[in-house]
């Protein structure tokens, strides 16, 4: 072992389109410290080149008569622009390993991650368990990119599953922190109604005419209730989370809702704009400004709402955190939808909701509110093969799941890559799932199981 960790040094990898990716050497690193040294085998480079070659030369094997002992690797990775498409793709083991990389580890150390963060309960919840078997589920984790599965109800954890040590499990625990994707909309919500109930902000119907940075945009004194829907009448400059038809664009924005930058420079490239008619249109900037707004109207006591929300209310276990824009200010709109937690935390995140709605708190009747608010989503279609499943949307949160009765409360969080957290809030059952990609059978280990139970 101790000769490996020297030769990690001077690793390299095989140029399997790895020189396209920058981040290669962290993800190197990442699969060193997660112990899978049987990636690589060990070569003389200098034996791979013709003697005197250029490469040769740029080895500097003139340096090591002996020879130069280094690591390679072949793994066979596709790497793709963005992350991996949702549709019409058959990821293979290699890619979901870097896919999962990226979800986890890559913005830590590629420097891209500042956070708000929230320090665990020093009186985290604890779960009671009465654990099902269920051989189906086991076999989406022997050949999906499910990485977890955690099914609540009759108040109680009734299955509880991570992916085993031989797919992902050998780089994830339970005290892993998970990417939220879009879930992350959802928790803006959630802190929103604190920040509601707090008094910091007038209601869901406020209209938004006293924040300077929404000035002179088709934002400016719409009401926050549209913007939860996604309803901001904006889809003349975003369609399908992509800036079309601005002016003056920059070049790095174009076709992109990143989230890099902060609510002020997208918005900057919004001047002018006008409302069309209303309609949903799913994208970033509506949510960025639900979180925007709260870190604007809470101003110093942002991170009071943060821990009111997490670790008072849903007594976290671990730390819980929102990326915060680099080198950017609170008064320019630093926060970021993007959250992460553990997979328990998602629960107990989940369960201070349904607490909230049965016990009827002013955040549940926030809650009450934003479903009898929802608006259909049906106009936007997806590929995605759960998008249809829900087919209205409410302040942030998914909902009218077909089949269901429309008036049953039901509600949910979904990302993109496989994140659920689907709450019915009348038959006290929540199903969360993570994953790197949804490839796993949605229908019936999500959907099926909030319509019918297990």
């Amino acid at each position: 072992m101790k000769k490996i960790l020297i030769i990690i040094s001077i690793l390299i990898f095989s140029t399997i389109a790895y020189a396209n990716d920058a981040g290669i050497k962290e993800f190197r690193d990442w699969l060193i410290k997660n112990g899978q040294t049987g990636y690589f085998k060990e070569v003389d480079i200098c034996k791979e080149y013709k003697k005197y070659s250029k490469k040769w030369y740029e080895s500097r094997c003139e340096a090591y008569p002996q020879g130069k002992k280094q690591l390679i690797t072949n793994l066979d990775i596709k790497f793709y622009e963005s992350w991996i498409p949702e549709e019409n793709v058959k990821p293979n083991y290699d890619t979901l390993v870097y896919e999962l990389f990226r979800f986890i580890e890559k913005p830590f150390k590629v420097g891209l991650l500042d956070k708000y963060e929230v320090e665990p309960s020093s009186n985290p919840y604890e779960f009671r368990s009465s654990l099902k078997e269920d051989k189906y589920l086991d076999r989406q984790f022997e050949k999906t990119a499910l990485l977890s599965y955690l099914l609540f109800e009759n108040d109680q954890i009734a299955i509880d599953k991570i992916s085993p040590h031989d797919r992902f499990g050998k780089f994830i625990n339970n005290e892993t922190k998970l990417r939220s994707m879009s879930v992350g909309r959802s928790m803006a919500s959630y802190t929103l109604a604190h920040a509601i109930c707090e008094g910091y902000i007038d209601s869901f119907d406020t209209r938004l005419n006293d924040w300077p940075v929404l000035e002179n945009t088709l934002y400016y004194d719409q009401k926050l209730s549209d913007i939860l829907n996604m309803n901001s009448g904006d889809h003349k400059y975003i369609e399908k989370g992509e800036f079309i038809n601005t002016e003056n664009l920059d070049s790095r924005l174009k076709g992109s809702l990143d989230g890099l930058q902060s609510l002020e420079k997208y918005l900057a490239h919004l001047k002018n704009s006008k409302s069309s008619n209303p309609r949903f249109n799913y994208n970033s900037i509506n949510s960025s400004i639900v979180l925007n707004y709260v870190l604007f109207k809470t101003g110093n006591d942002f991170e009071k709402i943060l821990e009111k929300t997490f670790k008072d209310k849903a007594k976290i276990k671990n730390s819980v955190f929102f990326y915060k824009i680099p080198r950017s200010s609170k008064r320019e709109g630093n926060a970021n939808i993007q959250f992460y937690a553990t997979r328990y935390d998602y629960l107990r995140i989940a369960k201070a909701m349904l607490d909230d709605w049965q016990n009827d708190t002013c955040e549940g009747r926030y809650l009450k509110t934003i479903f009898k608010n929802r608006i259909s989503k049906e106009n936007e279609k997806r590929k995605i093969k759960s998008w249809p499943f829900a087919r209205g949307y409410a302040g942030q949160f998914q909902a009218n799941y077909k089949g269901i009765d429309k008036n049953r409360a039901v509600m949910g969080m979904h990302g993109y890559g496989g994140q659920h957290v689907v709450i019915d809030f009348e038959r006290s059952r929540i199903v969360v799932t993570n994953a790197i990609h949804e490839n796993f059978n949605y229908p019936k280990i999500v959907y099926g199981t909030i319509k019918k139970g297990k």
